[in-house]
């Protein structure tokens, strides 16, 4: 059971770290950013930058809201 538990707490520890960081409006700006370059570099086309860039706001306007109720 010891090896399975183990996993099971890594995978909360990973959750917690993920959740914090959709949470976090400086790492959804560099994510921000980080997705412009890409796009600029051709990285990504047009369609994917939409998409991502799409994701990325909703998320940085939740964690503002979150932030303005605490």
């Amino acid at each position: 059971m010891a090896p399975l538990k183990g996993v099971i707490f890594l995978g909360n520890k990973i959750n917690e770290m993920i959740e914090k960081e959709m949470s976090d409006e400086g790492a959804l700006k560099e994510r921000l950013m980080e997705l412009q370059l890409k796009f600029e570099m051709d990285e990504i086309d047009e369609v994917e930058y939409d998409k991502r860039e799409d994701e990325l706001l909703k998320l940085l306007e939740k964690a503002r809201e979150e932030k303005q109720n605490k």
